[in-house]
Order: structure tokens, then sequence, then C-alpha cells
């Protein structure tokens, strides 16, 4: 008879026991995923076919990127060319185009230069003293890959912000991201998590015009917007363009309440955002300063003094308000708008169907298996169904241990599996007949 050495039938029975204590919590754990306290791991994440949940398919908005960032080349355009004395009119944003016309031919060599330093991403024509600027092939394709990429990681810090819930979150074609949620029984606070992008900025209020005059007129000053209040009194302000200070210097948001105990948001911005705020405040003492969220003015509070360093947003907002808010925020705003194309929330009822068929087909496939082994091969044939029970273990025990996600197809997966590694004994054994 084979006789093994010690260490051998030590590291098979210690790793029979460690897949044992690792597949248990799957038995005897409750509802919550976790384990009994006394066992390490957690139970086997079910996927969204299992355990229902939430299915969502987004498109990402890159034509929105692709305007804004327009836009913003006006401005930046715009300073350029009064910074250099360059004198020039028709500045406008029309037809994914930026174009404008200079006065003088002797400042086209400036021009160009300018155009060329914004980068290679745009192609540059001119018709005379008319230039224009528009994304190439090759900055559009950047633009929508980083925008999708950017939305992506937004979207899994919004959703998971400690990392425990293991949504299933996927890019699919050029501009759309696959998003299942297992187990999320609020659909609806899914959409309001992911249906704003906030984008936080400051910026001044421009005080050239009031807002009633701006809407008299029906146009604003040069390099001002007339934006609404986020409230519903129906307010609007005249705003700067020029953004003073971005969400993206946030370093940390927070629900908390004023000093007339309102819901409220409170910030902390990181060492090159304190220094900015820092200097727009000192240098517009007096002036109001508008806190804009998703292109909607919240509060415009006007400067009292130099504040460095940290604010609070406050506004018409519940505390479920403030709280879903400073989530986003600390998220990070989403580079562009997501639509939502497709939507589907599965009830776990089937999931607990296909879970207990599963069971049942596993059961009745190892019951019948045993029976042929031992009926076909006698003893070998009951070692064989012990080393598989030990194959199924060490299955269940490696799912739970790396926390991965065990769908419909998983389960048919292992009964394959099951199928595969008894085949291999028959074989085995027939071979020694």
């Amino acid at each position: 008879m084979l006789q093994f050495q010690l260490w051998k039938k030590l590291l098979v029975v210690t790793v029979a026991v460690m897949g044992i204590i690792f597949a248990l919590p799957n038995l005897i754990g409750g509802d919550d995923g976790v384990g009994a306290g006394f066992l390490p791991g957690k139970q086997i994440n079910l996927g969204l076919d299992l355990q229902g949940g939430s299915h969502l398919l987004l498109r990402v908005d890159v034509d929105a990127v692709k305007q804004e960032r327009l836009e913003n080349l006006g401005e930046t355009l715009r300073r350029d060319f009064r910074s250099e004395k360059i004198r020039f009119s028709g500045l406008a944003v029309a037809n994914e185009t930026v174009s404008l016309q200079i006065r003088s031919p002797e400042d086209a060599a400036k021009t160009k230069q300018i155009l060329t330093d914004l980068g290679n991403e745009y192609t540059i024509s001119n018709d005379g003293l008319i230039y224009r600027l528009a994304f190439n092939d090759a900055g559009l394709a950047t633009m929508q890959t980083r925008t999708v990429e950017q939305s992506i990681e937004i979207i899994r810090r919004r959703l998971d912000p400690e990392g425990t819930k293991e949504p299933v979150i996927q890019r699919q074609g050029l501009d759309r991201i696959l998003v299942q949620l297992p187990g999320v029984d609020d659909p609806e606070a899914v959409k309001r998590l992911l249906g704003r992008t906030a984008k936080l900025t400051f910026q001044l209020v421009d005080m050239r015009i009031s807002a009633t005059e701006a809407v008299q007129r029906g146009r604003t000053p040069p390099g001002s917007v007339l934006m609404q209040s986020a409230s519903d009194d129906g307010r609007s302000y005249v705003i700067e363009k020029r953004v003073m200070v971005s969400g993206e210097m946030l370093d940390g948001a927070t629900a908390t309440f004023d000093q007339n105990n309102r819901p409220a948001v409170s910030f902390t911005l990181n060492a090159a955002g304190a220094r900015r705020f820092g200097k727009v405040t000192g240098e517009n003492i007096g002036r109001p300063f508008a806190i804009i969220l998703d292109g909607k003015v919240v509060s415009a509070p006007t400067i009292q003094a130099q504040i460095f360093g940290s604010g609070q947003i406050t506004g018409d907002f519940s505390v479920a308000e403030t709280n879903e808010l400073a989530l986003v925020l600390r998220a990070g705003a989403l580079p562009a708008p997501l639509i939502i194309l497709e939507e589907r929330s599965i009830g776990p009822g089937l999931g607990a169907d296909s879970i207990a068929a599963g069971e049942i087909a596993a059961v009745i496939g190892i019951i019948l298996v045993a029976i042929y082994m031992v009926a076909s091969y006698g003893f070998f044939g009951g070692l064989a169904v012990g080393a598989l029970t030990v194959h199924i273990i060490l299955i269940v025990a490696s799912l739970s241990a790396l926390q991965a996600t065990l769908t419909l197809p998983g389960i048919a997966g292992i009964v394959l599996t099951m199928g595969m590694a008894v085949d291999a004994n028959v074989l085995v054994f027939e071979r020694i007949r």
C-alpha cells in the first residue's frame, strides 16, 4: 500500500481544515453577510441575479464636456489676447468651433503663437484675419476616453465610499457605463446620487449691472452670465464667468448645521485652494461671492474679511440633502452629466429561488455521484467522493476569502467542475482496472 510522508499528510489536512473554516460563515453566518464572530472572513458576495438589486445603463454626455471645454477656451483666449494687447472682435463659440477676428494683420504672428501654445489637440485654421479652433480627431478621442474613465472612478466613489459594497461598474462601448448594485433596495437614491454632476465653483458677482437690467436688456456684459438661484425664490444673479476657486480644490466636506441650526455643508480646501481662496477674498472685500452648484447659485454672501481654508454652504436644504451633497462633494464632481438609458430592478425573490434550485441541484448531483462511485469502485469510489467534497469546500472557501461575487452562471460552473473532477477519477480507476 502506498505510504506518504508525514508532511504531505499534514499539508492536506491543514488545507482541508482551513477550507472548512473559511467556508463555515456561509452556513452559520447572519443575513448581513458577516460570519460568526469567532470565524475569519465573510460570506460569499452574491451577484445581481441571486441577491436582487438595481441595474443601470448610463451614457456619458461627452458633448456637454466638449461645449464646456470650448467655452473655457474662449475665455482663455480673451484673457491672453488682452494680456498681449491684441485687438480682436467677434469672439464666439458656435458649431463646435471657437472663432475670432483680429483687427490688425501685424498681430497675426502673435495670434498664431498663442493658438499654437494651446496644445496639439486642436485644429487651427484662418480665413484672412478670422481664426478658428476646433478639436481634432485625436483630441476628441482623448477627451472622450478621459471623461468616461473619470466618470467611472467618481461613480465608484459615490456608490461605494467605504469600499465594501462590491458594485459592478464597467465601461461599455465608447460612452456608456454599466452599473449593477446587488442588494440595493432604493434605486431612487442611486439615481439621485448619479443624477447630479456636483460641480462646485466659487465665482464673483458682476456688480456692473443688476440681474433685472440684464433681463430687460437681454444680455450681460462680456465675461459674465446670468444664473438662476438654486432656491425657489426665482432670483437671478449676474455672475462673472471666470472661476475663482473650483471644487477640485476641496479637501473634505461634511454635513453640519449653521449658526441658525439649519442644515448646511462645511468644506475644507487643500493647500492650493486655501491660498487661492484667501487671495480672492482678500482682494474683493465687500463684493458678493457666489457659491455655484451645478450651474445654479446656492448663495452669494458678501465677503466681510479674508478667508482661508474652509467655509460653509448654506441654503434651503434638508438633513438628507446635506448628507447626499457632502457625499458627492467628497467623491468629486462628475466630468459630464450622466443620462440613464436603461433601468431595471431585480427582486430578491428570483435570486432566492435560483439559490435554492442551485443548492438542490448540487446536493442531488453529489448524492447520485456518490452512489454511482461507491457502487462502481467500492472503497476507492468512496475516497473519490471524499476528495470531491473537499474540492467543493475549497471552492466555497476561496470565493469567501477573496470576496468574489457568485452569480447564477457561477453556480453552473461549480456543478460542471464537480462533473469534471469525477470524470478524472473515473478515468484513473478504469485505467487501474
